[in-house]
C-alpha cells in the first residue's frame, strides 16, 4: 500500500519535510501553479456566469505528470500548498487533477514548517476552502477581465505591448499624482531663530523660539526676522518655566508582511521583493546544525498581529534568562487587530526565540541574516517591559514678548529598547544634554542665529512609503505588494530614481488617458472597496458571481466608451499647449517606432517634429536640432566645436577633434540611465554599467562612458566569473520553464546556474 502523499507548494520545502515525516509520507511539489486562465484568450464565459476556463500551464507539463506518478496508488493526498488564496487555488486544482474514485483530500496549513508545525498541521485536516478559492477566483477573473480588455485598447490608442492592470494602473496613478504635486509646488519663505545658551554650569545647549506675544511664531521674510534680533539682542534670558514628565514607551508589535517590507527597505535597503524572497527562505528552511534545514520564521505574507499563547511565553522565558526579570512581562502582551484582516495567520514571527542571530550567524547568508536580526528582534521586543523615559522641556523669556523651547530626555529605565541599545544610540544625536537650571535663572546668551528657510514638496515615494501608501489606503493585500511594485517598473510606467519612483513620460501618457477614458476603476477608494468585497467573498458574505456581475456591469459600457472615445496618441497625440516654430499650429506629444516625439497638428502640410525635454515643474521645450555640421558649443576639454550625431542608442554630442579628442555628452539624458553599481567590463573602461533605454522603450544596459565604450547587452550584466570559460561577468535570464537563472554570455559556453527568485506566491498570475 503506498504511503500518504503530502504535496507542498515550493520544491525546497520537500527537504525540510521529509527530515521529520519522511518515513511515514511521500512529499511532492507542484512548483506554484499548475492551471491557469489561457495565455492567448480570455477564458472567461461571460454569459455564462463567468465560468473561467482553466487549462494546464504548458511548462508544468512534467510536473503534472509527476505528481499523478508519485500519486499512483495513494489513498489519501494532503494539500499543503501555502496558507492563503493562491495556496487554496493550487490545492483546488491539485485536487481537479488528481480526482479518483475513493480517494481522499485533505487541506493541511502549515504555519511554520519546524517539526511541531508540521505534526500540528497534519493533526488538523481540514477540507479545501471553496469560500477562499472563490476569492481567489474571484480577484483573477476581475484582473483577467480588465487586463485582457484595456489592454488591446492601449495597444490601438498608443503602442503595442502595454499593460493595465486593475491593480498597477491605480498604483502608477498615485506615483503620476505625487509628481504633479511636486511639479505644481511653489516653495515659500520663512525664518527660524535659534540662541546658543549658557546655564551656570555646562553643557550649552540651544534653544528655538517657539512664540511672539504668545501666539506661534510665523517669520517669513528676512526683514521681520532683522526686527525680531533687533528686539532679543539685548535682551536677558530668563528661565521661565521647566516641565517634567516620564512617559511610558511601547514596543510595537511583531511584523505584518507590509511593516516587514518597510522596516527591511529603510534599514536594511532591502527592496521589496528581496525582502519577500529572502523571507521565503527563511520560512521554508535553512540547513543549520540540527541535522539538516529547519524553517525559521512563521509564514512571511500575513497582515495579522496575533502570536501564539506558546511563542509569547518561550520569549518571556527567554527575556528572564538573558535580560532580567525586570525586563519581562508578568503575563504575555496580547496585540489585538484593528482592522478586518485575514486572522487565520499568526505575526511574522521566528518559530524558535532561542534560535538567536548569533546563534545562527554563521549558518545563514549575509541577507538572510540581516533580515532574521530584524524580525527575532522586532518579536522579542514585542513581549519585554515597557521604556521609561525622562523628559524635560524648558521655557525660556526674552522680555515679555519672545518665548523660547528646548526639550531634552534621558531614559530612566530602557525596557524592551534594551534590546536595540546599539541602534538607538545611533538614532539619538539630535537630542540635547540639558543643564541642570532653576526657574528664574538668568542665562548668558553666546550667539543668535536667524536662519532662511523655504518650505518643500511633498516627497516623491520610496518603495517603502509606497507600500505604507497602498496599505493605508487599502489597495492590494500583503502578497501583492512586491509583485506590483516590480510589474510597474518592468513596464516602464515608472523609474526607480536614487531609491525613488518617477512617472516616465509614458507612464504619464497611460495614466493620464486612463483616468479620463476609466475614472472609477482608477478611483482609490473604489479599487480600495473592491479589495474589501473580495474580503467578504473569502468569508462567505458575497457570492463571487455576484461581485463579478456588479463590476462588469458598468465596466463594459465604460470599457465601450472608450474604445470610441479615447485620444489616441499614434493618431491626434496628446495636447502640449506648445506652437510650432514653424507654421504656428499646435505641437502634439506622439508614440512612433522610436519612442515619443513632438509632431505638429498641421501634418501633412507642414513636416515638423522634434525630441523634446521636460523640465523640474513638467514644461516642455523642443530640443533643437543641429545639422551634423553645425557647431553646438565648445569642447570643455579642447575648446574644437562639437556637433550632434546620433547613434544606436540615441543623441550625443561629439567633439570634431577626434580622433586626438574622443569627448563626448548625452542630448538631455543626464538624470535617465540608472546606475547598477557594476564597474564596466571593458578592459581599461572607468564606466559603470547603467540601464538605459532604446529609442524604442526597450530596456538594455551599456557603459556610461557610451559612446567611448561601446559594452551593451540586453540581459543584466552580473558581476561574477564564469567557472567555465573566461568571462568576467555572467548575465540574468528568465523564461517560463527554468525561472530567473545566470547564464554564460560566451555563446560557446553553455554554463547556467540557477538564480535567487521568487516563488510562485510572488510570481501572482492575477497581474495580466
Amino acid at each position: 500500500m503506498a504511503k500518504p502523499l503530502i504535496i507542498v507548494e515550493s520544491p525546497t520545502k520537500i527537504k525540510t519535510l521529509t527530515k521529520y515525516i519522511g518515513k511515514d509520507y511521500n512529499v511532492a511539489a507542484s512548483a506554484g501553479h499548475i492551471r491557469d486562465l489561457p495565455i492567448k484568450t480570455l477564458g472567461i464565459n461571460i454569459e455564462d456566469n463567468f465560468k473561467a476556463e482553466y487549462v494546464n500551464i504548458t511548462n508544468k507539463a512534467k510536473v503534472i505528470a509527476n505528481l499523478k506518478k508519485i500519486a499512483k496508488g495513494a489513498d489519501e493526498v494532503y494539500l499543503a500548498p501555502d496558507p492563503d488564496r493562491e495556496g487554496e487555488a493550487i490545492a483546488f486544482h491539485i485536487m481537479d487533477i488528481l480526482k479518483k474514485k475513493g480517494r481522499v483530500f485533505h487541506r493541511v496549513l502549515i504555519h511554520e514548517l519546524t517539526k511541531k508545525g508540521i505534526t500540528d498541521a497534519l493533526e488538523t485536516e481540514l477540507i479545501p476552502d471553496t469560500d477562499k478559492y472563490d476569492a481567489q477566483q474571484a480577484r483573477r477573473k476581475l484582473d483577467r477581465l480588465v487586463g485582457y480588455q484595456i489592454s488591446p485598447l492601449l495597444w490601438t490608442k498608443v503602442q503595442r505591448g502595454l499593460s493595465a492592470g486593475r491593480v498597477q494602473s491605480v498604483t502608477v496613478k498615485i506615483i503620476c499624482d505625487r509628481e504633479r504635486e511636486i511639479r505644481k509646488f511653489e516653495p515659500e519663505e520663512y525664518w527660524t531663530i535659534t540662541a546658543d545658551l549658557l546655564a551656570k554650569d555646562p553643557p550649552p545647549f540651544n534653544a528655538a523660539l517657539v512664540k511672539i506675544n504668545d501666539k506661534k511664531t510665523k517669520i517669513t521674510n528676512e526683514a521681520q526676522a532683522m526686527g525680531v534680533l533687533a528686539d532679543i539682542e539685548a535682551a536677558d534670558f530668563v528661565v521661565e518655566q521647566i516641565k517634567k514628565k516620564t512617559i511610558k514607551k511601547n514596543p510595537q508589535p511583531p511584523f505584518i508582511t507590509s511593516k516587514l517590507q518597510q522596516d527591511a527597505i529603510n534599514r536594511l535597503r532591502f527592496s521589496a521583493k528581496k525582502t519577500m524572497v529572502v523571507a521565503q527562505q527563511l520560512y521554508e528552511g535553512v540547513e543549520i546544525d540540527t541535522g539538516g534545514p529547519e524553517g525559521l520564521i512563521t509564514y512571511m505574507r500575513t497582515d495579522s498581529i496575533r502570536i501564539a499563547p506558546e511563542a509569547a511565553q518561550e520569549a518571556l522565558e527567554y527575556i528572564v534568562n538573558e535580560h532580567g526579570k525586570a525586563y519581562a512581562l508578568d503575563q504575555p502582551r496580547i496585540f489585538k487587530n484593528k482592522n478586518k484582516v485575514q486572522d487565520a495567520h499568526e505575526a511574522i514571527r521566528p518559530t524558535s526565540v532561542f534560535n538567536t542571530p548569533k546563534k545562527l550567524a554563521s549558518f545563514l547568508s549575509e541577507d538572510q541574516l540581516k533580515l532574521y536580526d530584524l524580525i527575532w528582534k522586532r518579536f522579542v521586543a514585542s513581549q519585554m517591559t515597557q521604556a521609561q523615559i525622562d523628559q524635560k522641556s524648558i521655557m525660556i523669556k526674552a522680555t515679555e514678548n519672545y518665548t523660547f523651547s528646548v526639550s531634552g530626555s534621558t531614559v530612566r529605565f530602557p525596557g524592551f529598547m534594551d534590546l536595540y541599545a546599539t541602534e538607538e544610540k545611533t538614532t539619538d544625536n539630535d537630542i540635547q544634554t540639558l543643564p541642570v537650571v532653576e526657574e528664574g535663572d538668568v542665562l548668558e546668551t553666546k550667539k543668535i542665529i536667524p536662519a532662511q528657510h523655504f518650505t518643500k514638496p511633498p516627497p516623491r515615494f520610496s518603495e517603502a512609503s509606497l507600500v505604507k501608501e497602498l496599505e493605508k489606503n487599502g489597495i492590494g493585500r500583503p502578497s501583492t505588494y512586491a509583485s506590483i511594485l516590480s510589474v510597474i517598473r518592468d513596464k516602464g510606467y515608472v523609474d526607480l530614481e536614487k531609491r525613488y519612483f518617477i512617472p516616465s513620460e509614458l507612464g504619464f501618457i497611460v495614466n493620464d488617458l486612463l483616468v479620463e477614458s476609466f475614472p472609477t476603476l482608477l478611483d482609490i477608494s473604489f479599487t480600495a472597496q473592491m479589495e474589501n468585497n473580495l474580503d467578504d467573498v473569502e468569508s462567505g458574505r458575497l457570492n463571487e458571481v455576484e461581485l463579478l456581475t456588479q463590476f462588469y456591469h458598468g465596466f463594459k459600457k465604460t470599457l465601450d466608451d472608450a474604445a470610441e472615445n479615447m485620444v489616441s496618441v499614434k493618431g491626434v497625440g496628446v495636447a502640449t499647449g506648445i506652437a510650432c516654430p514653424l507654421c504656428q499650429k499646435d505641437v502634439n506629444i506622439k508614440i512612433g517606432r522610436n519612442g515619443h516625439f513632438l509632431a505638429c497638428t498641421g501634418y501633412p502640410d507642414c513636416s515638423f517634429t522634434s525630441n523634446y525635454l521636460r523640465d523640474e515643474k513638467g514644461n516642455i521645450s523642443i530640443v533643437e536640432k543641429f545639422e551634423d555640421n553645425t557647431p553646438v558649443k565648445d569642447c570643455p576639454k579642447c575648446k574644437e566645436p562639437m556637433i550632434q550625431k546620433e547613434g544606436r542608442f540615441g543623441l550625443f554630442l561629439a567633439c570634431t577633434g577626434y580622433p586626438e579628442c574622443k569627448h563626448t555628452e548625452s542630448v538631455g539624458q543626464e538624470n535617465s540611465d540608472t546606475d547598477t553599481g557594476v564597474s564596466c567590463f571593458e578592459p581599461g573602461c572607468e564606466g559603470t554599467i547603467v540601464e538605459k533605454k532604446s529609442k524604442r522603450g526597450k530596456i538594455f544596459f551599456g557603459c556610461s562612458k557610451y559612446p567611448d565604450c561601446s559594452f551593451a547587452s540586453w540581459d543584466k550584466p552580473v558581476n561574477k566569473k564564469c567557472p567555465d570559460c573566461d568571462s568576467v561577468f555572467l548575465v540574468e535570464k528568465e523564461n517560463k520553464r527554468e525561472g530567473k537563472f545566470l547564464k554564460c554570455p560566451n555563446k560557446e559556453c553553455k554554463y547556467k546556474e540557477k538564480a535567487i527568485q521568487e516563488t510562485s506566491a510572488d510570481q501572482d498570475p492575477s497581474v495580466d
